[in-house]
Order: C-alpha cells, then structure tokens, then sequence
C-alpha cells in the first residue's frame, strides 16, 4: 500500500474522535439556543465541564462500534456503502448511550441532548469522510499516491480498464503497460517497472487463460510483492455465499440463486409498493397531460400494449405510453425496413437511435422518460418491480442462451443496474450481465441507489436513446 494510502488510513481514527466530540459539543451547545429554550426551558444541571467528562470515554466506545462495523478496513469502498455503514454504526453507538441514559437518568437528563448528538454525529462523519475523501482523490489527480497498474491480457475487458482508468485518474490508478499473455518478454519488463517504482498492482483481464498460468502470475505476484487481481468478466463464479449442510457427515453445499428469496421478497414486494403509490399520485397531473396531447395526436391510442416476459417465464399485459406510429411492432421484422435502417444492437433485442418509428410526441416523452409512467401501476399490481431485468418480448427471450434465462428468475423492472450503467449503450450479453450481478448480489441498499441514480442517468442523457 503507498504511504499516502497508510496515511489516511492512520489518520481516521483521531479525526473521528475529534469529530465525534465536536457533535457532541454541538448537541449539548444546541439545547440552550433561545429558540429552544423558548419552546422548554433547560431544567437539568449539567454544566459542560461534566458534560465533556463523560463524552470522552463514551467517544471511545463509539470509535470501538466503528471499528467493529469496518469503518478502519483499508479496503476501499463507495462513498454511498461508507455513508451507510456509518449511519449503522452511529445508530449502534447512540444505542448504548440512550440504555445508559435509561438506567442513569442523573447522567442524562436530557434526551435532547442525545438526539441532537445523534444527528450531528452522522451529518459531521459524513463531512469528515467525504472531505477526506476529496482531498485523497485530489491528489490522485496530481499523482500522488497513484498505484500503478499491469494489465495482462490484451481483450475487450482489458481495453475497458485501460480507458476506465485513464478517464478517472481520481481513483487513483494507472495503467502503465499492457501485455497480451504473461510471457518471460513480460515478466522481466514488469520487474524492470517496479525497479523503478512503476508497477503495484498486476490484474488478469483475460478470461480464457489457463488455471497453470494464473498460479504462476499470483506466485509471481506473491514473490515479487505485487498485488493481485482478476477481472470475471463473464461472473463465471456466484457471488452468493454458500450455505453449508451436513448430511450422513458429509457436508454438502448449496449456492442459493438469489437473496431475493424470503424476507428478501417481502420486503421488495413492501418497496415497490410504496414507492410506486407514491410515484403514480406525484406523476398523475403529467400522466393527464400527455394523454390528452396523444389523443390530440391520434397515432392509435393512448397506450401502447404488448405481451412481456415476466417473472418465471410468465407473459403478462404489458403497457406505457405510445410514443411511435401504428403498427410500428410489425416493422421490425419487415425485410425492406431492416435492410434500410437495420439494427444496432447485438443479440436478440432490436433497437435504432434515430427510430423513424418514433413520432414528435414520442420523441419528447421518450426524452424524459415519460413514456415509462404508466408501468408504476403494473409495479403497483405486482407484474412489474421497481428495480430489476428489463421486460423482453416473447420472441427476443427465445433467442435466450440457457444461462441467459436466469434474468427471468425475478420480475422485470423499469429500471436495473444495465440502466444506470450505459442504457441502451450496452451490447445485449453485458447488459445480462449486469443483470445477474443484481441477481445474484440484491440488497435494499443497491435497489435504492438504482432507483436514486436512475433520474439522474435519464436527465444526463447517459446512454438513452
């Protein structure tokens, strides 16, 4: 690890004390601000000097809660997964202050006080992270503390790294050489790299090299203190952890399908429901509007409908707003239309930028993603959910590979990780790809960070078409 990164990795423990003290000074200032006092005046006895007395120690306590929740992990995270992480631990910490003010009420005779340290707690750990953050990703941009990396495999997912990282040098790597097999030619130019200090990390970006030479590049990488990744580009290996039986003595292990199963379920279920009603009741005065300028259009109805593939492989009625010409289903497969326009996705969906098919109207709706309100009632009703697989058409799903039919494992969505991740920009095996990512890694935290990214993928015209 560089120095800069063991800098700031040492350096987070004492800012978080001091930040932890510094919103508990603030929750305690707080309560004798007037308009406060006006509402319940200050009844309690506590002067700061005991206050302070018995913040230290429980500053303390709260830094060890963090400790135990990962927050001193060297393991880079998001700042999203950091930022919940730390409401977790706050909440643990305020937890026990609260069961210490329960059974000492002379200690803490002011619940306000612990609410206000409470809140202030996660605003200023928040600051204080993502300001180190900042300054950390500040000078990345500069160079300092970059790591420097090998690529070994010169393939699609290799070229994607490369310019990933080239277009992010915040992040704080850079890829210095690329090789297209880990070759005797290449291993001497890599240890030639780090002599000069140029070379910290070697990844495999490869997929179709042998198990022999992948133990031999992690020995390498072992001996010669570099560290060691792989990219799976094709998630060959589940992402669940497995769960462990013993039957007769002998273990038997089971790979769950997805973490949707369950509480999972209930709660998905739960959350679409409520964020759907209350999509369809804020969207409704634009829902009428755009009815009325379809009708006024008279391109054949309001809605259009179609059959959709949903969860286990289950056609449903599917709908949104029209937004091309009539019949405009039957063009994609006309000879002449596709020998004019043709079709520039991969795979078994049919998609064009420029679609002729689409009308003025369309186009608008299309733009903001209006067209796609009225699937908030199939998600109210349960054919549709907020966050998953994008619904296909009968046809396109049987052109499916095998492993391609897992997305229909769950229900479709309108929006997914293959959305926030370049829309229609991605060729139709990556976006299954990420797809069985979701699948296979769901959380309520990653459907709410889909969901709070998606408006801003459809406003920044990321990727849409």
């Amino acid at each position: 690890m560089k120095r800069v990164d063991l800098f700031f990795s040492a350096m987070l423990l004492p800012l978080d004390y001091v930040t932890l003290l510094g919103a508990a000074i603030a929750g305690y200032s707080i309560r004798f601000l007037p308009i406060f006092t006006s509402i319940r005046p200050v009844t309690f006895n506590l002067t700061l000097s005991d206050y302070s007395a018995m913040v230290v120690p429980l500053a303390l306590v709260w830094i060890g809660i963090f400790a135990v929740s990962g927050l001193y992990a060297i393991k880079t995270r998001r700042l999203a997964t950091e930022a919940a992480r730390i409401c977790i631990a706050v909440c643990a910490g305020i937890a026990i202050v609260l069961g210490i003010a329960f059974f000492s009420r002379e200690l803490f005779d002011s619940r306000f006080i612990v609410l206000a340290v409470w809140a202030f707690a996660i605003l200023f750990m928040m600051a204080e992270r993502f300001l180190i953050r900042m300054i950390q990703r500040s000078l990345y941009s500069i160079g300092i503390g970059t790591k420097y990396v090998v690529i070994i495999g010169k393939t699609k997912t290799g070229h994607e790294l490369r310019e990933f990282f080239d277009r992010y040098p915040r992040l704080g790597y850079k890829v210095i050489e690329q090789f297209g097999a880990f070759t005797d030619e290449a291993k001497q130019k890599i240890l030639h790299l780090r002599e000069k200090d140029k070379a910290d990390i070697i990844c495999v970006a490869d997929p179709t090299i042998d198990h022999e030479k992948i133990q031999s590049l992690r020995t390498f990488a072992d001996i010669e203190h570099f560290t060691f990744i792989y990219s799976a580009d094709l998630f060959p290996g589940s992402a669940l952890s497995p769960i462990i039986h013993t039957f007769a003595g002998i273990p038997v292990i089971e790979i769950p399908k997805t973490p949707l199963d369950g509480w999972g379920a209930i709660y998905k279920r739960a959350f679409d429901i409520v964020v759907s009603f209350f999509l369809i009741i804020v969207t409704l005065p634009i829902q009428l509007v755009v009815a009325i300028a379809l009708a006024c259009e008279q391109q054949g109805g309001i809605l259009f409908r179609q059959k959709r593939m949903g969860q286990n492989e289950k056609p449903f009625n599917y709908f949104k707003f029209r937004s091309m010409v009539k019949n405009a289903h039957a063009l994609r497969s006309d000879p002449a239309f596709i020998k004019k326009f043709g079709n520039e996705r991969t795979g078994p969906l049919f998609k064009l930028k420029d679609d002729p098919r689409v009308t003025r109207m369309g186009r608008i709706i299309r733009k903001l993603s209006i067209d796609e309100f009225p699937e908030f009632y199939l998600v109210f009703l349960g054919r549709m959910s907020m966050v998953g697989p994008r619904p296909h058409l009968p046809e396109e799903v049987a052109k499916y590979k095998p492993t391609q039919r897992r997305v229909l494992t769950i229900k479709p969505g309108i929006t997914g990780m293959a959305q926030i991740s370049g829309r229609a920009n991605l060729d139709f095996d990556d976006e299954v790809n990420l797809d069985m990512h979701y699948i296979e890694n769901w959380s309520p935290w990653l459907d709410l960070v889909i969901a709070i990214k998606t408006p801003l993928v459809v406003f920044l015209k990321t990727g849409a078409y």
